[in-house]
């Protein structure tokens, strides 16, 4: 089977799922975790002149703890190396950072009852991104899944002028706002965000890596009482996803 679904992904698509099947993906939820979290977050953010040996801020915060916040580690040959958090944010629960920092682009659409994924705090270990350039993508998985899972409008992208192209061209994301400087980060941030049916029109075909199975959805993100216990661990299915599309594609 996995030769079968191997044929259906080549070229970049092909290495990076390769990759996957090394990953390892965990809820966040214990405060040892969060220590590990922070440190991770620490050595990222210093290396690309984020955060200031003294900006706790930007390691835990508040968003951190709130009842729509997701924050997720991914592990590779059991030793994290990328973090990831995001906000499912809705008309009811509006705590996140697009929300935060760009209040009158967000409040309208959220008045009008558009719904959001909002990921931010991606951290990745810098010796890891050297070897592994991938890393990002299947840490941003995180998010599609997130998408899927809530069925928002739209996935959001709070990020640096000079990763625009990144999520134009993976995402087709569009400005919702342009840069602003944050003092806190001592740099400019604007606002893009991915229109969800559009995402899951056309993204899992142009890079099936983000796909997902259900299940593994929701061991990522259905709350404490439906699952009963927290996963220790998560496995990516996205292989068992396109398999299964090949299955139904050849159905029709």
């Amino acid at each position: 089977m996995a030769n079968a679904a191997q044929s259906e992904v080549t070229g970049f698509s092909a290495g990076v799922m390769r990759f996957l099947e090394s990953i390892e993906y965990r809820r966040i939820e214990s405060s040892d975790d969060l220590e590990d979290i922070a440190r991770l977050r620490y050595k990222a953010f210093t290396t690309v002149g984020l955060a200031r040996t003294n900006d706790e801020l930007l390691l835990i915060d508040d968003l951190d703890f709130k009842p729509n916040a997701h924050v997720m580690g991914i592990f590779f040959d059991e030793q994290l190396v990328s973090t990831i958090r995001v906000h499912h944010v809705t008309d009811a629960q509006r705590d996140g950072v697009a929300v935060a920092r760009f209040p009158d682009v967000m409040h309208p659409l959220l008045d009008a009852g558009k719904t959001f994924i909002d990921p931010v705090r991606f951290a990745a270990d810098p010796d890891i991104m050297r070897e592994y350039p991938a890393l990002p993508y299947l840490t941003l998985r995180v998010a599609t899944m997130a998408t899927v899972y809530y069925d928002v409008d739209f996935c959001l992208s709070v990020t640096k002028p000079n990763h625009r192209a990144f999520y134009k061209r993976v995402f087709n994301s569009i400005e919702l706002a342009g840069p602003r400087y944050v003092e806190q980060y001592q740099n400019e941030l604007e606002l893009h965000g991915a229109n969800a049916n559009e995402l899951k029109r056309t993204l899992f075909k142009r890079y099936p890596f983000f796909d997902s199975q259900p299940h593994e959805r929701k061991m990522m993100f259905a709350p404490r009482e439906v699952l009963g216990l927290t996963p220790l661990t998560i496995l990516p299915t996205a292989r068992y996803a396109i398999q299964q599309a090949s299955r139904m594609a050849r159905t029709d």
